[in-house]
């Protein structure tokens, strides 16, 4: 596999130690370039109050399907004491298990929009219904206004007219203004709704929109839709009812999510929106891990703050896409320098250089792989599938390396076991690549992009090829060579993370086609 002759190790260590430091600084360099800091200009300060926020009081370990359902008034209050510091009012969703939020909202100098949950199912509606008047009525120099239903439309629980009813019976009841919130394009849908509310109440999300918006478009966006509305519906008013953007999961079309891009959107938009007049709320007060099983990873991260209740740095501050960097920069260092310990001396030339790098792209593959499932994994079998990919990635590693390394002992008897199973590396990549290949294809919205726990796999037996199961390898070959451009034509020309999967693809179904060769040779 090598054809350059071996040198002594004396002559070989002055470029090994190079190209060691070379790797690491690459690792260095990849880890600052996702961490580093960017200052963008503030928003929100204890003297500057941005006018509301999205709030729904659930733990990081628990969700509306708990049962029981019990939510904590520890963390209600100490919830609204750290957002009075930054907002005028909160917004709430449900009356269920909300029953002190006025009180706590009193104490804490908050206003507070509450909601009733609508669904198909008359007798939860009718008991959030009463939940709501009782709770309006009794709290008047607290609640500014009350949303009957959120996006009840774009569920399709209940109809239009329908809605129109329970929302003028709220109205005679109570004596603040009533409104209902869904996505803008359900009240052009359903023109009966409008005349029934006091104002409008439209969720206006970049990302989310059918044809999603990069970042860079998603403020003008929002400002097009607004327009039209205040030019449509005047002299109602219009409440931008939820706006923001995900600091985590997959990419849609241009849609990008991260730390940063959300720190851009939010802070662009409150200027905008404050030099404009516009009454507005944001989503939301902190990430929501349970809205992962339903939304995919992206659901759960559209917090200013973590489920932790750590500040993100979306309001003010300088803001990193990663946090965690420097952690991340010295746990892939020691795994590169555990797998250039485990591999010995270099052979070769070739091996001194080649090493270092092998065990610097297979540390960052998996620090990059273990970051993305730190936020995306959800459910056990997530995890379990997550993990087996870290072993195999382990495994095609440690072949790697000792295949460049001069072996004897048990250096030698590793690699001779680790040869004879090459086959079933290979296959199991294959298989993992071909998985996830028809799931991004038929099922893809709510997937991530596995790209960087096969990168290293596809690489390695591209470059060096070894015998597999004949029938297999085709099998898997064909699935995933042939998922290529359907993927890219599902997501989109334009998105990045679609490309660097599409890549990986390619170079894995190389490297099960140099298989095949091997067999035929």
């Amino acid at each position: 596999m090598d054809r350059l002759m071996p040198r002594s190790a004396r002559a070989l260590l002055p470029l090994y130690l190079f190209a060691c430091l070379f790797a690491l600084l690459g690792l260095g360099a990849l880890w600052y370039g996702l961490g580093k800091p960017l200052q963008l200009p503030d928003a929100a300060s204890p003297a500057h109050k941005l006018q509301c926020a999205s709030y729904t009081p659930f733990d990081k370990d628990q969700s509306p399907y708990d049962q029981p359902f019990r939510l904590r008034p520890q963390r209600m209050d100490a919830d609204l004491a750290l957002l009075a510091e930054r907002f005028q009012c909160i917004r709430t969703y449900s009356m269920t298990g909300l029953k002190a939020i006025p009180a706590l909202a009193r104490k804490h100098g908050l206003k507070v929009m509450l909601g009733a949950w609508v669904n198909a199912h008359a007798a939860d509606t009718e008991r959030e219904i009463n939940l709501l008047i009782a709770a309006a009525n009794a709290n008047p120099d607290v609640v500014s206004a009350v949303i009957v239903g959120n996006e009840t439309l774009l569920r399709k629980e209940v109809t239009g007219a329908h809605l129109a009813t329970l929302i003028a019976r709220v109205k005679s009841q109570v004596h603040v203004p009533v409104t209902y919130a869904d996505v803008w394009e359900f009240w052009l849908q359903h023109p009966q709704v409008a005349p029934a509310v006091d104002f409008l109440t439209i969720h206006l999300l970049p990302y989310w929109e059918d044809d999603p918006q990069g970042i860079d478009q998603a403020l003008a966006h929002v400002a097009d839709v607004r327009r039209v509305f205040g030019t449509r519906f005047a002299p109602k008013d219009v409440l931008i009812g939820e706006t923001g953007w995900p600091s985590e999961g997959r990419q849609r079309e241009t849609a990008v999510p991260s730390r940063v891009n959300e720190a851009r959107f939010i802070r662009g938009f409150v200027s905008m929106a404050e030099a404009n007049g516009w009454h507005y709320n944001l989503i939301e007060a902190f990430d929501q891990p349970w809205k992962r099983a339903n939304e995919g990873a992206v659901g759960g991260y559209w917090g200013l703050y973590d489920a932790d209740r750590q500040d993100k740095g979306v309001l003010e501050g300088p803001v990193s896409n990663l946090h965690y960097w420097p952690q991340w920069l010295l746990g892939s260092a020691a795994l590169m320098l555990v797998m250039l310990v485990l591999a010995g001396r270099p052979a070769t030339l070739r091996a001194a250089l080649l090493l270092p790098l092998l065990a610097a792209l297979g540390a960052g593959c998996l620090g990059l792989w273990g970051e993305l499932v730190r936020t995306h994994a959800r459910f056990a079998g997530e995890w379990v599938w997550a993990l087996a990919l870290v072993a195999l990635n382990l495994l095609v590693l440690a072949h790697a390396v000792l295949a460049q390394a001069q072996r004897a002992g048990w250096r030698e008897r590793l690699f001779a076991g680790l040869q004879a199973r090459a086959g079933w590396l290979l296959l199991a990549a294959g298989f993992a690549a071909a998985v996830s290949m028809l799931a991004l294809v038929f099922d893809p919205r709510y997937r991530s992009f596995p790209t960087a726990a096969l990168a290293l796999p596809a690489l390695v037996y591209a470059l060096w090829p070894v015998r597999a199961p004949r029938a297999e390898v085709a099998l898997l070959a064909f699935i995933v060579g042939a998922g290529v451009a359907p993927q890219l034509f599902v997501e989109g020309l334009q998105n990045r993370q679609a490309w660097g999967w599409a890549v990986v693809s390619v170079v894995m179904t190389v490297a099960l086609w140099r298989s095949l060769r091997l067999r035929a040779l």
